[in-house]
């Protein structure tokens, strides 16, 4: 049966005027910040403020969520070379210092990421292997907070973090002894 009363046009046009184009959505990007409770963010952050006494809370949480999102792309991509910058490498500490929630933030997202740290040395920095982190981290479906994905003579804040991840030929010292990947993805397992 047809309504005696003719289908009015979408609001916001008259009979005859174009119709606006259809609005392209973009998928959202997954939340690191969502792969930890609010609690167990919180007490990672905390970590990271006794870390760095006088530290803001602002910056610390944007170290920490850039410290999930680093993880998760490690654990993505266990082949790959990459490393976080010395602000990023702060709050992968902290996450790996609470131990329980980190072995349970690797499993949630499939891989054991493991830490092979080795003391800092300028001459052995590969600004390239920050280049090409943050575009796994994009891969991986997030966006990188770019003021901290800098070298370390660029640093946005002094953190404590006091260890080097470079995947220089020759030079991987127990990053990945044997692969010379900077987080050793590992198998899944630990």
């Amino acid at each position: 049966m047809t309504s005696p009363h003719p289908t009015p046009p979408p609001c916001g046009t008259r009979p005859g005027s174009p119709v606006p184009p259809a609005v392209t959505v973009e998928p959202s990007r997954p939340n690191a910040r969502a792969l930890l409770s609010d609690a167990d963010f919180n007490a990672v952050l905390a970590t990271v403020l006794d870390n760095n006494r006088g530290m803001d809370i602002t910056t610390a949480s944007r170290i920490v969520v850039e410290a999930l999102k680093f993880t998760a792309a490690a654990a993505r991509f266990p082949t790959v070379r990459i490393a976080p910058s010395r602000e990023v490498d702060e709050g992968w500490h902290a996450l790996i210092l609470h131990t329980h929630l980190y072995a349970s933030l690797c499993h949630r997202l499939g891989r054991f990421v493991h830490h092979f740290p080795e003391r800092p040395d300028p001459s052995r920095f590969d600004g390239d292997v920050l280049t090409h982190t943050i575009a796994l981290i994009e891969q991986a479906g997030y966006t990188a907070d770019a003021e901290l994905w800098t070298g370390p003579d660029r640093s946005l804040v002094t953190v404590a973090a006091n260890c080097n991840h470079t995947p220089v030929p020759g030079g991987c010292g127990p990053i990945n002894p044997g692969g010379c990947a900077t987080h050793g993805g590992g198998d899944g397992g630990e």
